[in-house]
C-alpha cells in the first residue's frame, strides 16, 4: 500500500515532465524540423502568450473562480494601444493607459464576484461579451496599424538571442511564484479556494483578495495584448479569441483543481509547455486545426478526471 502511495505521488509530481519528454523524443525521431533552432524559437514564442495568461488564470482558479474575459482584455489592450500610437502618443504612456483600463476590467470582475455575489462563470462571461463589444465599437471594427519600432520590440525583439516575449514570460512566472509561495497574499489565495468560510472566520479579507486576483489576471492579459499587438504590428478588435480556453487548459493540465485550493504555478508551467509542444507537433504533422481543438478538449477532460480521482470525488 505504501509503495502504491509513493508511486502515485511520484506520478503526480513528475507525470507532466514525462509526458513532455515523450513528446520531445517522439517528434525528434519523426521530424527533422522539430529540434531545429528556428522551431524551438517558434515554440517558445508560441507558449509565451498562453503562459502569461495561464499565470493569472492559476491565481483565479486557485480561489475557486474562473476568468473568461481575458481574451477580451487582450483585444481591448491592442486597440487602445494601437489608437494611441497612431495619434502620436509615446508607446510607454500608451501602454500605461491600456494597463489602467485592463485593471478596471479586472476590478469589475472582482467586484461583481466578491461584493455583488455573481458566480464567476456568469460574471466573466458577461464581461467577456461586453469587452469584446467595446473593442469593436472603439475601433469601429477595424484594426489599428502600429509602426512604432520601439513598441514592436515587445513582440518581435530579442535580448541576448532570447525572444523578448519569453523573457517577459519568465518574469511573470517568477513574480507569480514568489507571490503565491512566499507572501501572505498567496496563502490567502489558497485559503479562499480551500474553504472561503473558514478563511473569513480566520480574519482573511476574502472580498479584497478575490478582487485583487481578478485584477492580476487582467494585468497578465494586458501584457499578452501588448505582445500580440507588437508581434503582428496591429491592434485587432478580434484579437485574443478563445485565448481563455487555452489558459484554462494549461492550468487544468498542470494540476490546479477547478474547485480551488490545490495547485501550483510549477504545474501550470508544465501545462502550457505541454500544450505548446502538442500544438507545434500537430502543426508539423499537418493535423487539421479542428482536430487540434478536439485534442485540447480531451486533455481538459482527462486533467479534470484525474483531479477528481486524486481527491476521491465523484461528481
Amino acid at each position: 500500500m505504501a509503495q502504491k502511495k509513493d508511486m502515485g505521488k511520484i506520478l503526480r509530481q513528475f507525470g507532466l515532465v514525462f509526458v513532455a519528454l515523450i513528446i520531445i523524443i517522439f517528434m525528434s525521431i519523426t521530424s527533422d524540423v522539430f529540434l531545429t533552432s528556428q522551431n524551438i524559437i517558434n515554440i517558445l514564442r508560441q507558449i509565451s502568450i498562453n503562459g502569461i495568461l495561464a499565470v493569472g488564470m492559476t491565481f483565479v482558479i486557485l480561489t475557486g473562480g474562473i476568468d473568461l474575459s481575458v481574451g477580451s482584455v487582450v483585444a481591448i489592450t491592442g486597440v487602445i494601444v494601437g489608437s494611441l500610437l497612431q495619434s502620436g502618443t509615446n508607446w510607454f504612456l500608451a501602454s500605461l493607459a491600456a494597463l489602467a483600463i485592463s485593471m478596471v476590467c479586472g476590478a469589475i470582475n472582482g467586484w461583481l464576484i466578491s461584493y455583488v455575489g455573481f458566480q464567476p462563470f456568469i460574471a466573466t462571461l458577461s464581461t467577456m461579451t461586453i469587452g469584446r463589444g467595446f473593442a469593436q465599437v472603439y475601433s469601429n471594427g477595424k484594426p489599428y496599424t502600429i509602426s512604432d519600432p520601439s513598441f514592436k520590440v515587445i513582440g518581435q525583439g530579442n535580448f541576448l538571442g532570447i525572444p523578448v516575449p519569453i523573457i517577459l514570460l519568465v518574469i511573470f512566472c517568477v513574480i507569480g511564484m514568489i507571490i503565491l509561495t512566499m507572501t501572505t497574499f498567496g496563502r490567502y489565495v489558497f485559503a479562499i479556494g480551500g474553504n472561503i468560510n473558514a478563511a473569513k472566520l480566520s480574519g482573511v479579507r476574502t472580498q479584497r483578495v478575490q478582487l485583487m486576483v481578478y485584477v492580476l489576471s487582467s494585468v497578465c492579459a494586458w501584457m499578452v495584448g501588448l505582445i500580440l499587438a507588437a508581434r503582428i504590428s496591429s491592434g485587432q478588435p478580434t484579437a485574443g479569441e478563445s485565448y481563455e480556453m487555452d489558459a484554462i487548459a494549461a492550468t487544468a493540465i498542470g494540476g490546479t483543481s477547478m474547485n480551488g485550493g490545490i495547485g501550483s504555478l510549477t504545474g501550470t508551467i508544465c501545462g502550457f509547455v505541454i500544450l505548446g509542444l502538442l500544438q507545434n507537433s500537430m502543426n508539423l504533422m499537418n493535423i487539421n486545426s479542428f482536430w487540434q481543438q478536439i485534442v485540447k478538449g480531451l486533455l481538459i477532460i482527462i486533467a479534470v478526471f484525474l483531479d477528481m480521482r486524486t481527491k476521491g470525488k465523484k461528481n
